[in-house]
């Protein structure tokens, strides 16, 4: 019986070391919402609970706030100005996170519409006005008095404008 019970608390002393070094080099990984992240830390803090490890709520806390990906930084510099973090509970965090982290997709979604309504009027302006540099008249290669060459074309100026340079010769 000795024997058997120091074999399964060498394995679970073994087991949890792997825990503890995966709960290490835990990151968030980029794209992955904050729900998701949280549940994978969670996953492994209560693994290494039931190996018998007793790691504290503020270690889990700290974790998290060290292995968010770059765009939460500011969020984490200002959770840690006004909150107390000894008194924070991983409920709390994740909430405020979660907040922070629907304002990120709401921006985002912004400026993904106003790109989109930009990209769309530039696509639908092809050069109609007037614009600066070359190319402003007809064609290429045309004499610029257009009414000579072919009576379709107007040349510069307004439709249905009498022709000024007819009227003072």
């Amino acid at each position: 019986m000795k024997k058997k019970y120091q074999g399964c608390a060498r394995a679970k002393r073994l087991q949890l070391q792997a825990l503890r070094s995966e709960f290490e080099t835990l990151r968030m990984k980029s794209g992955e919402s904050i729900a998701d992240y949280f549940s994978r830390v969670m996953t492994i803090v209560n693994k290494m609970r039931i190996h018998g490890d007793r790691t504290e709520e503020i270690t889990v806390i700290e974790k998290i706030l060290r292995s968010l990906t770059a765009k939460f930084n500011f969020v984490v510099c200002a959770i840690e100005e006004s909150k107390d973090i000894d008194d924070l509970s991983l409920d709390e965090l994740q909430s405020s996170l979660v907040v922070h982290e629907h304002k990120f997709k709401q921006e985002d979604t912004d400026e993904q519409a106003l790109k989109a309504s930009t990209d769309t009027r530039s696509n639908n302006f092809q050069g109609s006005g007037r614009g600066r540099g070359r190319g402003r008249g007809r064609g290429k290669g045309r004499s610029t008095n257009f009414r000579a060459n072919n009576d379709q074309f107007q040349g510069r100026g307004r439709v249905g404008a009498p022709d000024k340079s007819k009227a003072a010769k």
